[in-house]
């Protein structure tokens, strides 16, 4: 997650924000969809909102009523009602990268900005080669970086009253995740006809109008596909993730062991 400058009106909203998760989500009540950046809680956000038939005021100052609130909260202290929403770290750190160094729609251009001063490279595009370096840097946390994928995965895995789930699972049978996800949280069945339809309403296809694959850089729905670390990292990144992250993927159960660092 990256500090960066933000208007006052924003920070007041963040402020709000703040406050509501961590004191007032047992009694509005408010679902918390919680992630690392990049994670795609946003897309599981909005379908849950759907399914809820709740709020899901994004960018905006949240009332005081039941609605969802997104968000990259590392202390969990305070808060309810939470979904955890996990990706494999390697297609984690990829996103991050482009969402770091390529401006979007979504208003990114600051962190753009700041990125570039701080952690500069003669070719942006060159992300096999550039990889490693910010691998690194995500994983130590340096200025302006908050904390890193294995943060959350420390703080949050199988922390008692959370429930995990995973944005492969949804890419694989969105319907049937956002029912168990419903059932979950909700303790009722969710219509299957209605999963259908909210699963087609926030597919990649249908939000981007592009096929999943088909990139585009200049937009926060950049790809839309699971495994897209292997088309970026060499080596050497391999290594250095395996480095910092290695134990929280065996964890995540999106590695046996350490033997995929030598796939490569």
């Amino acid at each position: 997650m990256l500090i960066t400058k933000i208007n006052p009106k924003t920070k007041y909203e963040g402020l709000v924000r703040y406050i509501m998760v961590h004191t007032c989500s047992k009694r509005i009540p408010l679902y918390i969809v919680n992630e690392h950046p990049k994670s795609g809680a946003t897309w599981v956000g909005q379908m849950l909102s759907k399914a809820l038939e709740v709020p899901f005021p994004r960018n905006q100052l949240p009332k005081f009523e039941p609605c969802i609130m997104h968000g990259h909260y590392i202390r969990p202290w305070g808060m309810n009602n939470v979904v955890m929403v996990w990706r494999d770290g390697r297609d984690v750190i990829v996103s991050w990268y482009y969402h770091c160094y390529f401006k979007h729609e979504r208003f990114n251009s600051s962190l753009v900005d700041m990125m570039k001063s701080q952690l500069p490279f003669k070719d942006y595009d060159n992300i096999k080669e550039n990889l490693p370096k910010f691998i690194e840097f995500c994983a130590l946390s340096k200025p302006p970086m908050r904390s890193s994928w294995t943060a959350f995965v420390t703080k949050w895995y199988n922390k008692k009253g959370v429930t995990n789930v995973h944005y492969e699972d949804f890419k694989q049978d969105a319907c049937g995740e956002l029912k168990r996800l419903y059932y979950q949280i909700s303790g009722k069945e969710l219509d299957h006809n209605k999963a259908l339809k909210i699963a087609e309403e926030f597919s990649f296809a249908h939000q981007s109008q592009r096929e999943e694959g088909k990139e585009n850089k200049g937009s926060f729905l950049r790809k839309g596909i699971v495994g897209d670390w292997k088309n970026h990292f060499n080596q050497e990144s391999c290594e250095i993730f395996d480095h910092f992250a290695g134990e929280e993927l065996i964890t995540l159960g999106y590695e046996s062991n350490h033997e995929w660092v030598k796939s490569m």
